[in-house]
This record gives structure tokens, C-alpha cells and sequence, in this order.
């Protein structure tokens, strides 16, 4: 018996790490053992924004040469549209935010005009902002996550219409 008490608090002690650290999931394997464990993904916190900014360049997808049609703010582009937009993607797991603090404006808006350098967004990932950049110029037609979402490696995050 004490071996199993011993395994039930490494097991505590991995479950108070993963809250600590904001961790989801973790796979654990030592020879033939293994251990996975995984709980509701935590609430995100703006106000943890105050950490440091690291920069990570945005996926872009390519996209067709034809025009694609601006769309009033808050609209979503017709499906068949989807191929005429630039996608900007997430590079990295995280959880996604359209501000640099809880109480300024987002980097960028539906209708916003982005060039390569212009940062869109940050995804927090293990307490570190990353700025997202562009990578691509045109105009915002679509955000496609919302603000403290949880996003996944290669999500789209935006919609952008080419220059």
C-alpha cells in the first residue's frame, strides 16, 4: 500500500503543476507506465497580460488572385467567397486575444488594412503574449475566433481581402 500512496500524490502534485501552469493535458511515460491526465480547459485571464511579448510570425495561406467583396462589419463572407481571402492562421497552441490589455482597442478591426509587420492579435501560450503579424497585405474581412478563445496550431484567426 504505501507504494500506491506514494503514486496517488504524484499524481496530486502533477494536478496542482497543470492549475498552476494553466496546462490542459499531459502525457507522461516512464518505461512501461504511463499516466494522461486532462481537465476543463482553465478560464483565460486578461489580466495576466501584463507578461512578456514575444513575436511570432502568422501563418498565411495563399489564396486566389480574384477580388473578393468587402462585407459590413460583423458579417461573415459567403462560403464560396472562402477561396478569394488570405487566411491568417495560428503558428502556435494558445489562447487567443484581440488586444494588447483588457481595456485597450483591438489591434486591428473588420476593415482594417494590414501589411506584413502589422500586428493582428496575441495568443497567450504558458504565460507568454506572442504577437501574431499579418504576413500579408490587404484589408480584415473576418475574425474568426473570439476574444480569449482557446486556438489550436493552424486555426484560422482571420479572413484578409488582398491588395
Amino acid at each position: 500500500m504505501p507504494e500506491n500512496d506514494a503514486d496517488v500524490a504524484k499524481i496530486k502534485e502533477l494536478i496542482e503543476i497543470m492549475k498552476e501552469n494553466d496546462l490542459v493535458k499531459i502525457n507522461i511515460q516512464h518505461g512501461d507506465d504511463r499516466i494522461s491526465l486532462r481537465r476543463a480547459a482553465p478560464s483565460p485571464s486578461p489580466a495576466s497580460m501584463g507578461h512578456i511579448i514575444t513575436t511570432v510570425p502568422g501563418a498565411v495561406a495563399p489564396a486566389a488572385s480574384s477580388e473578393a467583396q468587402v462585407l459590413p462589419a460583423g458579417q461573415a463572407p459567403a462560403a464560396q467567397d472562402s477561396e478569394q481571402y488570405l487566411e491568417i492562421k495560428s503558428p502556435i497552441v494558445g489562447t487567443f486575444y484581440e488586444a494588447p490589455s483588457p481595456d485597450s482597442d483591438p489591434y486591428v478591426e473588420i476593415g482594417s488594412s494590414v501589411n506584413p509587420q502589422t500586428v493582428v492579435c496575441i495568443i497567450e501560450a504558458m504565460k507568454v503574449m506572442n504577437e501574431i503579424k499579418a504576413e500579408t497585405s490587404g484589408e480584415i474581412v473576418e475574425r474568426v475566433v473570439s476574444n480569449g478563445q482557446a486556438v489550436e496550431f493552424g486555426q484560422i484567426l482571420f479572413k484578409v481581402k488582398p491588395e
